[in-house]
């Protein structure tokens, strides 16, 4: 196995993204801002965080028009705050690759790369968070509400414990030559001005 300055495993990220969830709900600390893995990851899963629950307030009928348009520009700011932490997990892993001759040039291209499923495990742990919640509120007020809950959670579970897998299983093929991805790019057009048509019109 090629030495590189981290390795990346799905279980202590996963564990990162559960605590920090259930910590957020309470408390908002300072985030890690180092060039690692861990930092980038963690940074990822607030945006998706704040993403989550941007798009709740969003939705409350009750709301005020300008706080809906407030929320709105929320969600497309951690939107493209999530595009670029995925893209700079990715870059930072090709970065120490690239010192070890990897990933190997001729193997097959992997479609998606391990910044998108981390991206995926975040949201799943956001949604395993928020489904345990209602399981609980369930069990309060709603037995079927509860039950249902349960399902999905099940369901939940065993997507993050697959998902989990095939990112340890995807980052062994790296490194073992057998696989390779590449950075791409998002691209987004909506927030850029000289590409958004409703934006650039209205600076003519």
């Amino acid at each position: 196995m090629p030495l590189l300055p981290f390795q990346i495993t799905a279980g202590p990220l996963t564990a990162a993204q559960d605590d920090a969830t259930s910590l957020w709900h309470t408390a908002t600390p300072a985030l890690p801002d180092e060039p690692t893995p861990a930092s980038i990851a963690l940074r990822l899963h607030r945006a998706n965080f704040d993403l989550w629950h941007a798009e709740d307030r969003a939705r409350d009928p009750q709301a005020p028009h300008a706080n809906i348009v407030e929320e709105k520009r929320n969600i497309d700011r951690f939107n493209q705050q999530r595009n670029d932490l995925v893209q700079a997990f990715d870059q930072l892993l090709l970065d120490a690759l690239q010192a070890a001759s990897l990933p190997n040039s001729r193997a097959p291209l992997h479609s998606e790369t391990p910044g998108l499923m981390l991206d995926r495990l975040s949201i799943l742990a956001l949604k395993i968070y928020h489904t345990q919640e209602e399981v609980q509120r369930g069990a309060r007020e709603d037995t079927n509400h509860a039950e249902r809950n349960r399902e999905r959670l099940a369901l939940l579970l065993e997507q993050r414990a697959d998902l989990a897998g095939c990112l340890d299983a995807l980052w062994a093929q790296i490194l073992s030559g057998e696989r390779r991805f590449k950075l791409y790019r998002q691209l987004k057009m909506y927030n850029d001005p000289t590409l958004n048509p409703v934006l650039y019109k209205q600076q003519k």
